[in-house]
């Protein structure tokens, strides 16, 4: 059975940094796609940060480009999100996710295994 366990969440003030991680169990993706999305109350699901398996490629939303941070590290089947100048508006649900498949999207529907969330609350 495979788990997504993701940790590291919690309450920051605004500029501060927060590094979220995600362990897998139950199988390997070091050749997949790794991603990480958020969600805010009301709002939809929506994608932060992707990295390929191969080449290590990485993928940001626009407003997170240059804050974060997305990592790898096969050997522990982990992926890590740095995240730094953190703003209010990143207060959400942050949720790692992986897909059997080298091709990165941001579309959370490509993604066939999900964490139950950690809550990144940012105050201002």
């Amino acid at each position: 059975q495979v788990q997504l366990a993701e940790s590291g969440g919690g309450l920051v003030q605004a500029g501060g940094s927060l590094r979220l991680s995600c362990l897998a169990s139950g199988r390997t993706f070091s050749n997949y796609v790794r991603g990480w999305f958020r969600q805010a109350p009301g709002k939809d699901r929506e994608f932060v940060a992707a990295i390929s398996g191969s080449s290590g490629s990485t993928y940001y939303k626009d407003s997170v480009r240059g804050r974060f941070s997305i990592s790898r590290d096969n050997a522990k089947n982990t992926v890590y999100l740095q995240m730094n100048s953190l703003k209010p508006e990143d207060t959400a649900v942050y949720y790692c996710a992986a897909k059997i498949s080298t091709v990165v999207t941001d579309n959370p529907n490509g993604y066939n295994y999900w964490g139950q969330g950690t809550q990144v609350t940012v105050s201002s």
